[in-house]
């Protein structure tokens, strides 16, 4: 793991735009891998602002979601085959064929994860999949105890992973309690992760998932299985890791040649 500190979560956007645009610019072919939620949102308006001001062009690209709620429709406002969509892809100019979300339709769910599966690996595997990480640890939908093998799936949602999420709701009730997400190691299978965390909220589960065991319990813990992952995590973030100042030092002292 690479462990970024910066007080600035504008900052820590710009540094994950920087990855996804070194990509799109060296790619022929560039797959992302996009998170829904709070935390990626500052990393697609910077991302949008680069493409209207810098030119910056996703149109060769391809990208797939993390998760999907199951039985909500598609065009459901909390599908995140839509709020991708008003989040960042309809403000780009990737085409929206390219734009691919897990199957949640209950009539097809029992192929859904296998075919997710399928499709990442004939675009070539992802080269860049934004993340972020729950209060309790979890990626994706890969809530506590989840394999660190496993592949895209059902899951059923925590009761806190839905009291997390009930604010784009009605309703706690009308929060689904099944969800496909990316497996653990769907996403260890991306050539290089990228998870920002912010607020002092996420500092329990950034200190487990850094410098706690590796373990099912804390499922951003496989992280340290990957051989390219960076961290970008404010100053709240990071207040209970032991080892903060290592991680500062270090990227202060980062070669120059030396990319995220």
């Amino acid at each position: 793991m690479e462990i970024v500190i910066h007080e600035s979560p504008e900052q820590l956007a710009r540094l994950a735009a920087s990855v996804i645009t070194d990509t799109l610019r060296t790619e022929p072919h560039p797959v992302l891998g996009l998170a829904t939620g709070s935390s990626p949102l500052p990393i697609y308006a910077e991302l949008i602002r680069l493409h209207r001001t810098d030119n910056l062009s996703f149109a060769h690209a391809t990208a797939f979601t993390l998760d999907e709620y199951v039985g909500l429709p598609p065009d459901h406002p909390q599908s995140y085959h839509q709020v991708i969509r008003e989040e960042l892809t309809t403000h780009i100019d990737i085409p929206d064929t390219a734009v691919h979300s897990p199957d949640g339709d209950l009539t097809r769910i029992t192929t859904a994860g296998e075919r997710y599966e399928q499709d990442i690996t004939a675009a070539g595997g992802i080269d860049v999949q934004i993340l972020g990480i729950g209060t309790d640890g979890h990626i994706a939908f890969n809530e506590p105890g989840s394999s660190l093998r496993s592949r895209t799936r059902i899951k059923t949602l925590t009761n806190q992973t839905r009291q997390d999420n009930a604010r784009f709701f009605d309703t706690l009730n009308d929060v689904p309690i099944h969800a496909l997400t990316q497996g653990l190691g769907t996403i260890l299978e991306a050539r290089h992760v990228v998870l920002i965390a912010t607020g002092q909220a996420k500092a329990d589960a950034v200190a487990a998932m850094i410098e706690g065991p590796l373990t099912a319990a804390c499922p951003g813990s496989v992280l340290q299985l990957h051989n390219r992952a960076t961290i970008l995590i404010d100053e709240a973030a990071a207040a209970k890791l032991q080892h903060a100042d290592y991680y500062r030092t270090s990227y202060e002292r980062k070669p120059s040649w030396q990319r995220l």
